[in-house]
């Protein structure tokens, strides 16, 4: 088995049309609509910077790219000078807190790629050397509480020696929502992954153990995740490029992480389900918000 430089690098995609957001999408990215006042793809950037990654790569739309590279590199002068006028530069210590993380780039996804989530991560294939583990995360996936997945995935990476394919974080998942995600089948008698499926039928599920969107990636990834790769509805699906590297090279395995709750804000109710989670969580507001919750 290949061993891997530990990863630096994070992919950070929110390169679709989230089209279950229309009509705000079509002006504000979706991972840009916020929860409480910091936006979703803020959230994650942390999540990656408190497991000690370095670079962070955000593959937007054209209409997003110029949106995140203001809001993570604007200093607003006017606003400060504002602020300090009147005293209240504490509201202003959450901006330098965005001024100073790591480095942020923002790329367009390819033009030339098929939709589908496999899509932006083959965008920056460049940015990938030969020899170094990368992050992969779908920006609609965030993870509350805790020290997130990206820690849990960058210890499991260390306690194997970067002797790896693909590494997962993944979650049972209970009933008809399996039919939702990426599932996991295990090699018998082993903690490997044998294969996955993606969206399956409850009732053809291979177990009820969910991937979620966060990953560490290697190289070897990129042999199956390509344009010629398409599956179902014609879409690059990362999901087959791992159950196919799984079942090639092997090395693939899945991380349940137990520290944080994994919350999907890809469509409005699951948006709202995760804001609700996270400000009954937040003590400032949890009282009142559970009598108003419990009054209604």
């Amino acid at each position: 088995m290949t061993k891997f430089k530990k990863p630096t690098k994070a992919v950070l995609s929110d390169a679709g049309f989230g089209s279950r957001f229309l009509p705000i999408v079509k002006t504000i990215p979706k991972s840009l609509i916020p929860l409480g006042n910091k936006p979703a793809m803020q959230y994650i950037v942390e999540e990656c910077v408190h497991a000690g990654i370095e670079e962070i790569i955000i593959v937007a739309t054209p209409e997003g790219k110029p949106m995140y590279e203001d809001y993570f590199t604007n200093p607003v002068p006017r606003m400060r000078a504002l602020l300090e006028s009147q005293g209240k530069m504490d509201r202003y210590k959450s901006v330098e807190e965005i001024l100073n993380f790591p480095k942020i780039t923002v790329v367009l996804q390819d033009p030339e790629l098929p939709y589908g989530n496999g899509s932006p991560f083959v965008s920056v294939r460049d940015m990938i050397d030969e020899d170094e583990a990368f992050i992969a995360i779908y920006s609609d996936d965030i993870v509350v509480g805790g020290e997130g997945a990206v820690k849990a995935l960058m210890d499991e990476f260390d306690r194997r020696g970067g002797e790896i394919s693909a590494l997962m974080g993944a979650q049972e998942t209970p009933g008809r929502e399996v039919e939702k995600y990426g599932v996991i089948k295990f090699k018998e008698g082993t903690d490997e992954v044998e294969f996955m499926v993606e969206k399956p039928k409850m009732e053809e599920a291979p177990s009820h153990l969910a991937v979620y969107g966060r990953y560490i990636l290697t190289p070897k990834v990129f042999k199956y995740l390509n344009k010629d790769e398409t599956g179902k509805d014609a879409e690059l699906w990362m999901t087959d490029a791992v159950s196919k590297l799984a079942g090639s090279d092997g090395g693939v395995y899945a991380v349940t992480v137990a520290d944080g709750t994994w919350c999907t804000t890809g469509d409005p109710k699951g948006w709202f389900m995760t804001q609700l989670k996270m400000v009954m969580d937040e003590n400032k507001y949890a009282d009142e918000v559970k009598e108003f919750v419990a009054r209604y």
